[in-house]
């Protein structure tokens, strides 16, 4: 168990930022909100999966939408209390503790707002290792955890739950039209597991190793190491590309921001670009020629990340423009997502890419995710 400080969510919002491959929300304005709350003397606390009751309920909370839009379109500040009140209301039970939906960005913030405005702790885990764009890429459902009661909240604290839907592709849907008319932005809490259950299918430790990684790079900020180093000493992995961003397609459509960018090699990549494909999160990677795509060197579920060079600092999608010096980093996912039941959920065919073959990335004991 610990208590979250300001130091705290320095570092996790940069951890966090680089574990949600471009995705997951805009870390800065996730950090700027709880460390007004904690300004004001909310504490929330963390605690590890072994530390729950295996009859707890749980539930994970986290914002929906496209990234691009949520710059511009601010909370309220209380969208994650106003998510688990209204599960709460729906299932005539208390919530007793919070979970991530993704380690990834404002995403790995939220619960922590919502557990420092509820008084409920938060758990040290979450349901992906990274962050992915659609709700039904998530180890509780691939795991066999059902979807619903979720509850959908926006700014004007408008809330709808949705009591009962067929499987966690039905409700992406639903609730991405939903969040559409929500302005392309909304709070989402869902589903209501056990203790037990959380403890079976959460990718354990993502909220300790966020801030172990974003610790690194402020360490390395301050005694002007390289950044790749500082980073893959946390996770694991290898680097795939240093470069300058020379095009960058992106438009908001369907509740997502989608697109590609493209990075021109310096250094021992001069001569070579590299494309990378994205959904809300960084999705395939290839590398080669400068007149050509090239070769796939990364995919999903495997993280592709993409950093500054001189500052470690993430870079999420909706902040890619020309010109951006870029480190673009390959992280092992964890072991949940490479089963053969979470490749039909997280591999690349699942974004639309059937001729990409998912190649794991070589793991290193003790680093990373688990």
């Amino acid at each position: 168990m610990w208590q979250i400080t300001h130091d705290d969510v320095e570092s996790i919002a940069i951890g966090a930022g680089i574990l949600g491959t471009g995705g997951g929300g805009n870390p800065y304005l996730g950090k700027i909100h709880m460390q007004s709350l904690l300004a004001e003397g909310y504490i929330p606390t963390v605690i590890s999966l072994d530390e729950l009751s295996d009859t707890a309920l749980v539930a994970e909370v986290g914002t929906m939408g496209a990234p691009t839009v949520g710059l511009e379109k601010l909370p309220a500040g209380e969208e994650p209390k106003w998510a688990i009140e209204a599960l709460e209301a729906y299932v005539g039970k208390p919530i007793d503790a919070i979970i991530c939906a993704e380690i990834g960005g404002s995403n790995s913030i939220q619960p922590l707002v919502a557990g420092a405005l509820t008084g409920k702790p938060v758990i040290d885990a979450d349901g992906m290792g990274r962050a992915f764009p659609e709700l039904q890429m998530s180890t509780y459902y691939i795991g066999g955890v059902p979807c619903t009661p979720a509850a959908l909240v926006d700014e004007r604290n408008n809330r709808i739950v949705i009591g009962t839907i067929t499987d966690p592709y039905a409700l992406e849907r639903f609730a991405r039209d939903l969040c559409v008319l929500m302005g392309c932005r909304a709070e989402l809490a869902m589903p209501v597991m056990t203790g037990a259950q959380a403890k079976q299918l959460a990718v354990r430790g993502t909220l300790s190793l966020a801030r172990q990684l974003g610790a690194a790079v402020r360490q390395a900020r301050a005694v002007k190491t390289p950044m790749t180093a500082a980073v893959l000493g946390v996770t694991g992995g290898s680097e795939l590309f240093v470069g300058k961003l020379v095009d960058v397609q992106r438009r908001t459509t369907g509740g997502f921001a989608r697109g590609e960018l493209v990075a021109e090699g310096v250094d021992v990549y001069r001569g070579e670009r590299m494309h990378v494909a994205f959904q809300n999160e960084n999705l395939v990677a290839w590398r080669g020629a400068a007149e050509q795509r090239g070769a796939v060197v990364a995919c999903v579920p495997d993280l592709i990340c993409v950093i500054e060079t001189e500052t470690g600092e993430p870079i999420t999608t909706e902040q890619l423009r020309y010109g951006l010096r870029v480190t673009i980093l390959g992280i092992p996912c964890s072991d949940k997502l490479r089963t053969a039941a979470a490749l039909k959920v997280v591999g690349p065919g699942a974004f639309g890419y059937p001729d990409v073959t998912f190649t794991p990335m070589a793991k290193v004991a003790g680093l990373g995710l688990e």
